[in-house]
C-alpha cells in the first residue's frame, strides 16, 4: 500500500470556500488512484485555510504527472464556487510537488492541474502531458480570441462585457464605481452653478472631493515656469521632451527673442551646443480632426515648446509656438508676453499633452500593450511553460480594467469621447502612433538614449524607472537562462516563437519597420524583450496612472477640452478669456471625477515583487525572486531619503505604489 498527502490551500477570496463535495484523482506513470474524497472531520475548504488529506493506491503511481479535481454538490445546497489555490503532493518516495490552480472550480467541472517544475515544449517526454498540453492550448485558443476595433490600431480582446471573462480574471469595482457616484453627486452640491466659471478660486470646490498635498500645490503653483517645465519631466507624463541640438526649420526662434530668458553672455546657439535647450514637439496633432459643442468647433494645438535648464538645474519654457506653421496668426509666445498670452499658450500646450498622455502614453502604450501580452499568453503558453509562470502574475485583472477603462473613458459619456477631439479625432491620433511606435520607445535605457536625457538634472522619473528596469532584466536574465541553456533552445521552443508572433502581428501590426521581433533566437532577445513586458505592465503604467489626480484635477493646468481658439494676435486676452477658454463646470467636474477614480487604489493590491501565487516550484527561481525583492527594498529607503529633502517628492516609482499589473 503507498500513501500520497496532500494539503490543499482555499484562497482569500470572497466567498472563496465552498460546503461541496471535493474528490481528487493522482495520474502517475504507472497508474490512478481510485476517485478519493477530500473529507477530514469538521468543515473543509474555508478561505484562506489549508486542509491536510491522505489518498492510498495499492502501489505506487510512479512519477506524479496530473491531478484530476471535481466538486459535486452538497445535499441540494446552491451552487458555492470553490477557489483553490494550490495542492502540495508528497509522494510514498518522498518527492514534494507543486500544484498550482488559482482559480474558481464550479460543480461538474472536471479541472486537471499540472504540477512539477516548468517546462517547454521540447522538454516535454511523457504523452498524456503532451496531450494535456495541446489540449490545453486548444482549449484557451478558443476562449480568448483577437479583436480589431480598426484596421490601424493594435488588437484587443473579443471580451465585450466583464461577465464574459472567466471569474478568476474578474475583480469587484463596486467600489470604484460608488466613488465615481459619490464624487458626482458631491460635487453637484459643493457647486451651486453649472455653466462656464467665473473665477479661478471656485475652481477649489472641487478639492472637497478630494485633497492631496500634491493637487493643493499645483493650484498654488499651476502659473510658474518652472513648475510648467517640471512636469515634462516628473509629471504625468515624462516621456515626450527631447534635448535639442538645432531648430526645427518650422520654428523660427530667434536668439532675440530668448535672450532675456538666458543667462548673461550667452546665446541660444551655444546653449543648444551644451545641451542645455530642450524641445517638445506636438507635430503627431497637426491636422487632427475635432469636433463640435453646440455648433461650434472645438481647438487643438500642435504646438513646439523650447525649454531652457538654467545653471540652477530648473528647466523653464522661453517660448512656444501652437501650431506646427509659423505665421502672423501662429506666433510664438514669450514668457515676457502679456500675462494672460503666456498662461493661455501653456494651457493650450499642457492640453495638447494631456491628451497624449491619456491616449497613447496611458491607454495605448501600457493598457492596451498589457492586454495584447496577455492575450498573447493565455493563448500560446501553456500553465507548466517557464515563461507563462513568469509573466502570469503581470496580467492580473487587466483584461478587466480593460473592459471598464472602455467604457469610463471611450463611451460617448466618458472624458475622452467627450475631449476636444471626440471618436474620431482620438481614433486617428491613435493611429498615428500606431504608424510610428517604435521597439525601442518601450525599452527604457534606448528610449532615454535617443532623447539626449542621459544628463538631465532633477529627473526623478528616469533615476527611479531606469534603476526598476535593471532590477527587471536582472530578474528575468536570470529566470531566462535557468530554463533555457541555450540560443538553440529559444529557437525550438514552438510555442515561444507562437507568442512573439502573434504580438507582433496582432500587437504591433508586423510592422516590420518599427523593430519589434516576430520570433527570437538568441537568450538574449527574450530577456529583453520580457523585461520590456513586465516594466511596461508595473513601472510605465505606475508612472504615467498615480499622479493623474495630482496634476489633472486642477483644470488650469491642462483640460482635455477647451472652448475658444488659441490666440491669434498678441496683447489682447484678458483673464476672462482664460475663463472662457476652460471647460465648463459639469466637464470639469467630470475630469476631476474621472482622474480621481484612475488614480484610487483598490483592496486588492500586489505590488511589483510580490508573489502571492506560487507558480515556480524550484529552488533556484524561488531564489531569484527573493533577490529581486531585497532590491526593491532597498529601493524603497533611498527614494525616501531623497524625497525627504525635496519640495516636490517623486512618489510615483516608489516600490510601495507599483503594481505588478495594469488593474487600475
Amino acid at each position: 500500500m503507498a500513501e500520497y498527502k496532500l494539503k490543499v490551500t482555499t484562497g482569500a477570496m470572497r466567498l472563496g470556500g465552498t460546503i461541496d463535495h471535493i474528490y481528487v484523482i493522482l495520474i502517475g506513470t504507472e497508474g490512478w488512484s481510485d476517485r478519493t474524497e477530500l473529507d477530514n472531520f469538521g468543515i473543509d475548504f474555508r478561505a484562506v485555510k489549508t486542509g491536510t488529506y491522505k489518498v492510498k493506491t495499492i502501489s505506487s503511481l510512479g512519477t506524479l504527472l496530473l491531478i484530476k479535481v471535481e466538486k459535486d454538490p452538497f445535499l441540494l445546497f446552491p451552487e458555492d464556487e470553490w477557489y483553490c489555490s494550490k495542492i502540495e503532493v508528497t509522494t510514498p518516495e518522498g518527492e514534494e510537488i507543486l500544484f498550482p490552480c488559482y482559480r474558481w472550480i464550479s460543480r461538474g467541472e472536471f479541472v486537471e492541474l499540472r504540477g512539477g517544475k516548468g517546462l517547454t515544449f521540447m522538454q516535454e517526454e511523457h504523452p498524456l502531458l503532451l496531450k494535456h498540453r495541446k489540449k490545453e492550448l486548444a482549449f484557451n485558443k478558443g476562449t480568448y480570441q483577437w479583436a480589431l476595433i480598426d484596421d490601424g490600431l493594435m488588437h484587443i480582446s473579443h471580451f465585450k462585457d466583464i461577465f464574459e471573462l472567466v471569474a478568476e480574471l474578474r475583480f469587484s469595482m463596486s467600489e470604484l464605481e460608488n466613488a465615481r457616484e459619490v464624487s458626482l453627486g458631491l460635487a453637484m452640491e459643493i457647486l451651486s452653478e453649472t455653466g462656464q466659471w467665473k473665477r479661478i478660486e471656485d475652481m477649489k470646490a472641487i478639492f472637497r472631493l478630494k485633497k492631496t498635498k500634491m493637487s493643493e500645490y499645483v493650484s498654488e503653483h499651476w502659473k510658474e515656469d518652472d513648475f510648467f517645465g517640471s512636469q515634462f519631466l516628473n509629471g504625468t507624463n515624462p516621456n515626450v521632451i527631447k534635448r535639442c541640438s538645432k531648430l526645427p526649420p518650422n520654428f523660427p526662434v530667434t536668439d532675440e527673442m530668448v535672450k532675456p530668458f538666458l543667462e548673461t553672455g550667452t546665446t541660444l546657439k551655444k546653449e543648444m551646443k551644451e545641451g542645455n535647450i530642450f524641445l517638445c514637439d506636438q507635430k503627431i496633432m497637426d491636422g487632427i480632426p475635432t469636433r463640435e459643442k453646440d455648433g461650434n468647433p472645438l481647438y487643438v494645438a500642435a504646438g513646439l515648446c523650447l525649454f531652457y535648464k538654467n545653471p540652477e538645474g530648473k528647466l523653464l519654457p522661453i517660448a512656444i509656438q501652437l501650431y506646427q506653421q509659423p505665421s502672423e496668426q501662429n506666433p510664438i509666445f514669450l514668457p515676457s508676453d502679456l500675462d494672460t498670452d503666456w498662461l493661455l499658450a501653456k494651457l493650450f500646450f499642457r492640453s495638447s499633452d494631456l491628451l497624449q498622455h491619456q491616449t497613447l502614453y496611458h491607454l495605448m502604450h501600457t493598457h492596451y500593450l498589457a492586454e495584447v501580452f496577455a492575450v498573447a499568453t493565455f493563448r500560446c503558453l501553456p500553465t507548466i511553460h517557464p515563461l507563462y509562470k513568469l509573466l502570469i502574475p503581470h496580467f492580473r485583472y487587466t483584461l478587466h480594467i480593460n473592459i471598464l477603462v472602455r467604457k469610463l473613458l471611450l463611451s460617448p459619456e466618458g472624458v475622452l469621447h467627450e475631449s476636444s477631439l471626440g471618436e474620431e479625432g482620438l481614433t486617428e491620433l491613435m493611429r498615428r502612433d500606431m504608424s510610428q511606435i517604435t521597439y525601442s520607445s518601450l525599452c527604457l535605457p534606448e528610449n532615454i538614449n535617443e532623447r539626449g536625457l542621459e544628463s538631465i538634472p532633477n529627473f526623478y522619473y528616469r533615476d527611479d524607472a531606469l534603476k526598476m528596469w535593471n532590477y527587471i532584466k536582472d530578474f528575468v536574465k536570470a529566470m531566462v537562462k535557468y530554463y533555457y541553456s541555450s540560443d538553440s533552445d529559444v529557437i525550438k521552443d514552438i510555442e515561444l516563437q507562437e507568442w512573439i508572433n502573434e504580438i507582433f502581428i496582432y500587437g504591433f501590426l508586423a510592422n516590420e519597420h518599427s523593430g519589434f521581433p516576430s520570433c527570437f533566437n538568441e537568450i538574449e532577445e527574450v530577456s529583453k524583450f520580457i523585461t520590456m513586458v513586465i516594466f511596461t505592465v508595473s513601472v510605465q503604467h505606475s508612472a504615467v496612472n498615480n499622479g493623474q489626480y495630482d496634476y489633472n484635477c486642477w483644470v488650469p493646468n491642462g483640460s482635455l477640452l477647451l472652448h475658444k481658439p488659441p490666440p491669434a494676435t498678441k496683447g489682447q486676452s484678458s483673464m476672462q478669456t482664460f475663463l472662457e477658454t476652460l471647460p465648463n463646470v459639469d466637464y470639469s467636474v467630470n475630469m476631476s471625477s474621472t482622474v480621481r477614480i484612475l488614480s484610487e487604489k483598490h483592496n486588492d493590491v500586489v505590488l511589483l515583487g510580490e508573489f502571492p501565487e506560487e507558480h515556480f516550484d524550484e529552488a533556484v527561481p524561488k531564489k531569484i525572486i527573493k533577490a529581486l525583492q531585497a532590491n526593491l527594498y532597498y529601493m524603497r529607503e533611498e527614494i525616501a531619503a531623497r524625497n525627504s529633502q525635496l519640495e516636490i517628492p517623486y512618489t510615483y516609482l516608489t516600490p510601495d505604489v507599483v503594481e505588478n499589473s495594469v488593474t487600475i
